[in-house]
């Protein structure tokens, strides 16, 4: 359209110059030559104007074509994308109708299988009615029978009570006491029996299983005293110690909570106290004084300061040794120290920290020869006495401020079930826990592990005899071995022998109950009956 234009325009200008060219022409007072002139020229600025709106015309042509072909493009673009979707749906919707048929042959197969198994059901429904008669019947019949037995049977019980005297009541209660008696006696045979085979196994495997975790384990006997000796380099030094008029031993005393013992055993002092760390730190403490050889209050104070915080850095890499030691990597650190403060802790002057190892490393292999979580039963036995390592220093029982140590730094619940069931104060919820208290006792046990008062051991043993001798039937009762083994004499004119067997039991089962001892107490019931004639 605009091409159109453009040669329209061209044409009104040639038909411009034309008409002022006939104007010139017709002017007489022009020349010719200057006429053909000007014509020329103006014939010549028209070609070139026209020739320039024809390049514009065709130039806008041009791309007014190339609009229109690059339109007719995106249209058949766009034609194709279209048709591409129609295709698709047309795909996904035979797609849909496979399935469709595929669902209908399905539901029509399955319609089928109904109506087969509903042909199946109403034949089993008919065979259940018939069998249903059948036991109607059949249930008519019993009851019949039953009256005519209940009938027999009531004449048959008025014969026995005609010829044996006794109503059927009385022959029942004569009966059921006979078949009880008799069934006891055969009830503690059995018992005994079964009890016999199991404890055989039970104690070859047990025994088994012990002794290869005491023959692995190689343990460290740690006695602690109260007193701790330190050598000197001369007797000389005994005065440079106690320091013009005591003031040395006096502020040694003061700062380090011990008592320092200079008497006439040369080159000796001797350092008395309770508590373990404080007689380890006044021996590190005085034995550097001695070293240094300057002996007087201020240096006194400055060296026990500087050995009071070099001990708490080795305690907490004691128990930090420890931890790995054992393998239990995801401690808290928290707790390293108090595991190392275990180390300068006595019970019954069997070191702490070497106890909770022993009894560690014990659980731990019985575990593995149980199949059970071992590093769980090391864990449980190196924290199931935490709770010493302060318990003198805030007071209370240990289990309890153990048990709140280990919350605090997220033990997991068996070691605090251990914490608190090692002294039965709460029963045992894991089976790992059961072997730490079995370790415990085993380690506490041990010969030589622990050592008691004299009168702390008497009063067990009165305590164990007086136990026995409450029982009924019971002539006498010896401890022996230590107290790890009772023997009961018992009256045979009173006690038979099954009666002994179930009196042994009832001993142990009270002597768990109302005393506290370490490893295991053997009871021994002894019945002899004696028949003595003379020949005169």
């Amino acid at each position: 359209m605009e091409a159109i234009v453009l040669v329209a325009i061209a044409g009104g200008v040639i038909g411009g110059f034309t008409m002022a060219f006939l104007l010139l022409k017709g002017s007489a007072s022009v020349k010719k030559e200057d006429i053909e002139t000007r014509t020329e020229e103006i014939i010549r600025e028209a070609r070139e104007k026209a020739e320039s709106i024809l390049r514009e015309a065709e130039r806008r042509a041009e791309s007014i074509v190339n609009s229109a072909k690059e339109e007719a493009e995106r249209i058949k673009t766009e034609v194709e994308e279209r048709r591409r979707e129609v295709k698709e749906i047309e795909d996904l919707l035979h797609s849909k109708e496979r399935q469709i048929d595929r669902k209908w042959e399905i539901i029509e197969k399955r319609e089928e299988e109904l109506y087969r198994r509903e042909k199946e059901i109403r034949e089993i429904q008919r065979q259940i009615e018939a069998r249903e008669r059948e036991i109607l019947e059949a249930e008519k019949r019993l009851r019949e029978d039953r009256e005519e037995i209940e009938k027999l049977k009531a004449k048959e019980i008025e014969e026995l009570e005609r010829i044996a005297g006794l109503t059927a009541e009385e022959a029942k209660e004569e009966l059921l006491r006979r078949v009880e008696n008799d069934a006891r006696l055969e009830m503690v045979k059995l018992m005994r029996r079964i009890e016999e085979e199991a404890r055989e196994k039970a104690e070859i495997e047990a025994k088994r299983i012990i002794t290869t975790a005491v023959q692995r384990l190689s343990p460290q006997i740690a006695i602690n005293y109260t007193t701790t000796s330190v050598e000197l380099p001369s007797n000389e030094f005994k005065g440079r110690i106690i320091g013009r008029e005591g003031r040395n031993i006096r502020t040694f005393e003061i700062l380090t909570g011990v008592d320092l013992i200079i008497d006439d055993t040369p080159d000796v002092v001797t350092i008395s106290s309770f508590d373990p760390l404080r007689r380890e730190i006044a021996k590190e403490a005085l034995e550097r004084l001695i070293q240094d050889g300057r002996i007087h209050p201020a240096r006194i104070e400055e060296v026990v300061d500087e050995v009071k915080s070099e001990m708490d850095e080795k305690i907490r890499k004691m128990g930090e040794e420890t931890v790995f030691e054992l393998g239990l990597h995801d401690i808290n650190p928290g707790l390293y120290y108090y595991i190392g403060k275990l180390y300068f802790r006595t019970s019954y002057s069997q070191n702490v920290l070497l106890h909770s190892k022993e009894v560690a490393y014990l659980a731990g292999m019985m575990a593995e020869e149980l199949g059970l979580d071992a590093k769980l039963a090391r864990r449980a036995g190196l924290l199931h006495d935490i709770g010493k390592s302060i318990s003198h220093e805030l007071g209370g029982s240990h289990t309890d401020i153990g048990v709140e140590l280990c919350k605090k730094y997220g033990e997991p619940d068996a070691v605090i079930n251990a914490i608190r069931a090692h002294h039965e104060e709460e029963p045992v919820r894991y089976p790992e826990v059961a072997l730490v208290c079995a370790a415990d006792a085993l380690s506490a046990a041990r010969p030589g592990a622990r050592r008691e008062t004299l009168e702390v051991y008497l009063k067990r043993l009165e305590k164990l005899e007086e136990i026995v001798k409450s029982f009924k039937g019971v002539a006498n009762a010896y401890a022996v071995q230590a107290g790890r083994e009772v023997r009961v004499i018992v009256d045979p004119e009173e006690i038979s022998d099954d009666e002994a067997y179930m009196l042994s039991k009832e001993i142990a089962r009270k002597i768990e109950e109302e005393m506290d001892y370490p490893g295991q107490i053997k009871v021994v019931v002894i019945r002899e009956l004696r028949h003595v004639e003379y020949a005169k």
